[in-house]
């Protein structure tokens, strides 16, 4: 499957393709156009638009396009769904929702500063939620242990 979207993406843009890419189609592709090119190229690529107003793939009420993925694809890792929780802090302003969502969105703008171009944005970020994914599957207890004034 082809996937469209805005350019310069953050959060949402970059945890989406993560998604698909591991728990819905391992050979999707993505591009990222202008905002206002996104469903024509949508229709030239036979490509689906996603995390844009006015596409199926997007936000709804308080959640936002990974949550949406998550329910339309009806996947029930319990690690998706606490990386779903921090994604959604982070990509709505909520970072109440989870401790996590503060730093995934400071680290989120700060590679968008640092990379002008989408896809080579997208390959570090696709490592980023390996290693969210990770720590949520197999470590999420796991503490900072080291204290040097004990």
């Amino acid at each position: 499957m082809k996937w469209i979207t805005r350019e310069r993406p953050k959060i949402d843009r970059i945890a989406c393709p993560w998604l698909i890419k591991n728990f819905v189609d391992k050979d999707a592709t993505f591009f990222y156009v202008p905002k206002d090119q996104v469903f024509e190229k949508a229709m030239e690529l036979d490509a689906i638009p996603y995390d844009i107003p006015g596409a199926e793939y997007s936000h709804y009420h308080v959640e936002c396009t990974f949550d949406f993925i998550i329910h339309k694809h009806q996947l029930t890792d319990p690690a998706l769904l606490q990386i779903a929780l921090i994604v959604r802090g982070a990509d709505t302003d909520r970072f109440d929702l989870a401790q996590q969502s503060a730093g995934l969105w400071a680290i989120s703008a700060g590679l968008s500063y640092n990379y002008a171009n989408d896809h080579e944005m997208l390959e570090l970020g696709m490592k980023l939620y390996d290693a969210l994914y990770s720590w949520a599957k197999y470590v999420p207890q796991e503490k900072h242990t080291w204290n040097p004034n004990l």
